[in-house]
C-alpha cells in the first residue's frame, strides 16, 4: 500500500505550489520577490530569502542521503546549515533556487518507489545521534517547510514595507 506516502508526497507539493487553507505556498511566496531582494535582510534577527532555502536544501539532501543510505551526514552546526547571503550570492539566485526545486523533485521520485512499509523502517540520524522510524524525517521535512514558509512570509512583508 501507498497511502501514506501518498499522501506525504501530495503534501510536499501541495507546500510547494498547491492550493492550501492557509493561503501562501513557496511558489507563491516566492513569485512575489525579485532577485536582488532574495539576498537582503530586513532586520538583523532575520534570514534572507536566499537564506531559508538554501537551509532548506541542505536539509532536503540531507534527507535524500539518509533515504538512499540509512545515514546522515550533517547536524544542526554544520557550516553549511546558515550559509550567509555574502556566500549565496556567489552562487546565484537561478542556481539556489534549481537546487532547492531538483531536491523536491528528487525527494518525490525516491518516495514514489517505497510503500508505506518504509515509513517503519530505521535509519541513524546524525543529528538526533539515534535511531528513528523514517516517518520521523519525512514528516519532520513537510513541518520543516511549513515552519520557514511562514518565515518566508514575514521576511517578504518586511521587505515590501522597506520597498514603500
Amino acid at each position: 500500500m501507498k497511502y501514506q506516502i501518498a499522501s506525504i508526497i501530495q503534501q510536499l507539493e501541495d507546500v510547494q505550489y498547491g492550493k492550501l487553507w492557509i493561503g501562501s505556498t513557496f511558489s507563491s511566496k516566492l513569485d512575489q520577490i525579485n532577485e536582488q531582494s532574495v539576498f537582503l535582510r530586513p532586520h538583523k534577527n532575520l534570514h534572507s530569502i536566499a537564506e531559508i532555502v538554501s537551509h532548506l536544501t541542505l536539509w532536503r539532501k540531507e534527507t535524500i542521503l539518509k533515504i538512499q543510505t540509512g545515514t546522515g551526514s550533517k547536524t544542526d552546526d554544520c557550516e553549511e546549515n546558515w550559509l550567509a547571503s555574502e556566500v549565496l550570492k556567489i552562487k546565484g539566485w537561478a542556481t539556489i533556487k534549481s537546487e532547492y526545486d531538483t531536491t523536491l523533485s528528487e525527494l518525490i521520485r525516491l518516495l514514489k518507489s517505497k510503500d508505506d512499509t518504509f515509513l517503519n523502517e530505521l535509519y541513524y540520524d546524525t543529528d538526533f545521534k539515534g535511531t528513528y522510524e523514517y516517518r520521523f524525517v519525512i514528516q519532520g521535512m513537510l513541518h520543516h517547510d511549513i515552519y520557514h514558509l511562514g518565515q518566508l512570509g514575514i521576511i517578504i512583508k518586511y521587505l515590501k514595507e522597506e520597498q514603500e
